[in-house]
């Protein structure tokens, strides 16, 4: 395979709209209180396994149903027979619907190299290929529709930047070309479209980049860096066409509950409402039909089991500027496209980046009412060659 860097120098740009973004306390996470979890996404519900409590690392394993808003307790890694899979700084991705786990520290090594998959079908845990690189922890994971991307982290050896990709129909793993930003561990790594992002993370000195991976070709590009102090272990996920970063440990040594949106059109950095609760590090993060779950985590000097859901859609001003406003939004039925351009055509956009053809109706409208549930973001094709985007909520 052919592998590629290209280096993109950006001037950083921040805004301060007034953007309708929300933070909403949901129930508390079952079990102790714990930080350094690892979490995924399987049929709509969100997934929290691993982690370290006031007490020993654990091997427990919960989900959340955000229509009920409620946790549930479920196997534990490794299954009934998996004790030794207690840990936490561990790697998460999904694939095919069924989640993998792998690397952290436990109770019995710093160092681990074991790879586990979950299959919520039959509520099983199976031990799958060992990692291919060295024992590590405080690494980072994502995964396309097809492989997953496993690199970074403290090894024996020192911090690492190798990266690796898993393919789950060999059960094998191939090593990629090296991230190119510093060795690190404890940087933020994730999915947004079809293109992976790593940012910030530990090499010695906290770190502010951001990183987009393109799996298609191995290649690297470095984009703008977060117009803040560095900070290691933070959060991350995507939502196309944005990806949000905060929480974690400054340069300072200060403990975080900022939010930072990155937009993948104009390669730059908004400011959110800060995530509720006390600033902290080693938080989780998931995502569901576009709204965010975070919790759990190190902060105010305690393990913590409090989650809080985050909705973020353009505000108005953002609209104004884009000169395009979508309404009613949310919306469960209809979209209305007001805007002084002259639309030929419009692309819905949905959060994993796939493409949604709709026809454009009578005095501009679309119907969404076959759509799922969940954020989109629409673009809108002038008739001079422009391209002018917004985004909505379909409930």
């Amino acid at each position: 395979m052919r592998s590629y860097l290209l280096l993109l120098i950006s001037v950083a740009c921040v805004s301060k709209g007034n953007a309708q973004d929300s933070w909403m306390q949901i129930d508390s996470m079952n079990g102790p209180t714990k930080s350094v979890t690892s979490s995924f996404v399987l049929n709509g519900e969100g997934y929290v396994v691993g982690g370290l409590t006031e007490t020993d690392f654990t091997r427990k394993m919960y989900s959340y149903n955000p229509v009920q808003n409620d946790w549930d307790n479920e196997l534990s890694w490794g299954g009934d027979a998996g004790g030794g899979q207690n840990r936490g700084s561990a790697v998460s991705f999904t694939l095919n619907n069924k989640a993998y786990v792998g690397l952290g520290q436990g109770n019995t090594s710093a160092y681990y190299k074991d790879f586990w998959e979950y299959d919520p079908a039959t509520l099983t845990w199976t031990q799958i290929a060992d990692f291919e690189g060295s024992a590590r922890h405080g690494a980072v994971g994502f995964a396309n529709a097809t492989n997953g991307f496993v690199g970074t982290g403290q090894s024996e050896t020192g911090l690492m930047k190798d990266f690796y990709k898993f393919e789950p129909l060999t059960n094998s793993w191939t090593q990629l070309l090296d991230f190119p930003g510093t060795a690190r561990k404890y940087a933020v790594g994730f999915m947004m479209g079809n293109q992976g992002y790593v940012a910030t993370g530990d090499d010695g000195v906290f770190k502010n980049d951001l990183w987009q991976y393109h799996p298609e070709f191995d290649l690297w590009v470095q984009k703008t860096n977060m117009p803040t102090l560095g900070r290691s272990g933070a959060i991350g996920w995507g939502i196309y066409p944005s990806l949000f970063v905060g929480t974690g440990e400054d340069v300072n040594g200060l403990y975080k509950n900022d939010l930072w949106e990155y937009n993948f059109y104009t390669n730059a950095w908004v400011q959110r409402s800060n995530v509720p609760g006390y600033p902290r590090k080693y938080a989780t993060a998931f995502e569901i039909n576009g709204v965010a779950y975070v919790g759990s985590g190190f902060g105010n000097n305690l393990f913590q089991d409090d989650f809080y859901a985050y909705y973020r859609v353009l505000g108005l001003d953002e609209l104004n500027t884009l000169h395009l406003t979508v309404y009613p939004n949310p919306t469960v039925d209809f979209i209305t496209i007001d805007t002084p351009e002259q639309i030929v055509a419009v692309q819905v956009i949905a959060i994993n980046g796939t493409l949604i053809n709709l026809a454009l109706g009578d005095k501009q409208q679309l119907d969404v009412r076959d759509l799922a549930n969940g954020a989109y973001q629409l673009v809108a094709q002038t008739r001079d060659g422009k391209q002018i985007h917004a985004s909505f909520i379909k409930q």
